[in-house]
């Protein structure tokens, strides 16, 4: 699964381990994503979207069909 948010855009990001001995290797900040389906009304259909924790918040604030219209207007496809 690619840890990217599809309503959100979140992405990994990547740093460094740092030791107690100071020495660094790198690593990467994965964030939360998750599978979630939801009924699309409008469309009578289910859809399964890939999203970050904040972004299933999101949903259930504003609803599916605004959001579905977000990604929509970022060029993401549903």
């Amino acid at each position: 699964m690619s840890a990217h948010c599809q309503l959100t855009g979140r992405q990994p990001g990547f740093g460094q381990n740092i030791s107690h001995s100071h020495r660094r290797t790198k690593r990467r900040f994965d964030p939360n994503v998750q599978r979630k389906r939801y009924w699309l009304p409008s469309e009578g259909r289910h859809i399964r979207l890939t999203l970050s924790a904040k972004a299933i918040k999101t949903v259930d604030a504003i609803g599916i069909e605004a959001a579905v219209a977000r990604i929509r207007a970022r060029g993401g496809k549903v």
